[in-house]
């Protein structure tokens, strides 16, 4: 047997702190749970985030969508000719740099929830019913003026800005007056019979030719277009069934001519009074 059995080995101190290896493993650990919280970072997508960059991006393309809506779009580029598609995220669009122009369409899920109707169709149910409620003041002006109608003197017309009642100028005054004719007051009564039963604004418009006044009593044809639709609107606001803050005279010389005054014959077409009637809501019941 070799050596000295009663001589105790010689103690070796361990170094003080932790071992080297620990502080690559600590390091590894924390990068892995940054990673991971990373990740589950990105798996929660913002939905107001992503709400608002919608909205913007629609209304840049003109699409119709709210914010407020329960259906978020997904807007696609479709790039022409190459019959490939990407999606667009945040304003980035993944697809090759030299397609053309791409094409944007917004699609919506199959499923959708009770939402606003859209601006376009409001404006055009407003537009709707203006033109009902237009045409039905028409049809009964164009009942209670048929003779008028039928003899030319008077033209009835409407679309779904307004009504516009149309009185040539043999019918309502003589050559350089400003004075009604007689024929024309009973006329401007069932005129007045209907216009009562509906609100809105009213517009008297006086229309001359392009022949410049010789009578010293008017300055221009601005004077005798004004003066003559004053007139009118005298007539209309009369017995007080029209509340004449609704009513207002517009002088328009030759300004607006039917028909270009190059005859006789146009210029007698140029010389009438107008009565524009708007955002009408009549009551014939």
């Amino acid at each position: 047997m070799n050596g000295n059995p009663g001589k105790k080995k010689p103690f070796t101190p361990v170094p003080a702190g932790s071992p080297s290896w620990i502080v690559t493993f600590a390091d590894l650990m924390t990068l892995l749970l940054t990673f991971f919280i990373l990740l589950l970072s990105f798996s929660n997508l913002d939905v107001e985030k992503y709400r608002s960059i919608a909205y913007s991006m629609s209304q840049a393309f003109g699409v119709s969508w709210s914010p407020q809506s329960q259906v978020v779009p997904v807007i696609v580029v479709a790039a022409e000719n190459t019959g490939t598609e990407s999606s667009i995220i945040d304003g980035n669009a993944q697809g090759s740099p030299e397609t053309t122009p791409p094409t944007v369409t917004l699609l919506r899920e199959t499923v959708e929830v009770a939402k606003p109707p859209s601006v376009e169709q409001s404006e055009r149910r407003l537009r709707e019913e203006a033109l009902r409620q237009n045409d039905d003041l028409a049809t009964n002006l164009i009942g209670r003026l048929e003779q008028q109608v039928a003899d030319e003197i008077i033209d009835v017309t409407f679309d779904d800005k307004g009504v516009v009642i149309s009185f040539t100028e043999r019918a309502s005054f003589s050559s350089g007056s400003v004075e009604l004719r007689e024929y024309m007051k009973p006329v401007l009564l069932k005129v007045v019979d209907e216009l009562a039963k509906c609100t809105g604004d009213i517009m008297v418009k006086g229309h001359t030719d392009d022949r410049p006044m010789e009578s010293g009593r008017f300055r221009s044809n601005w004077d005798l277009s004004a003066a003559r639709a004053v007139s009118v609107v005298h007539q209309l606001v009369l017995d007080g069934r029209l509340d004449a803050s609704r009513v207002s005279a517009i002088g328009l010389a030759e300004t607006q001519p039917l028909v270009p005054n190059n005859s006789d014959e146009n210029r007698t077409r140029n010389r009438r009074v107008e009565v524009l009637i708007e955002n009408a809501d009549c009551n014939f019941g």
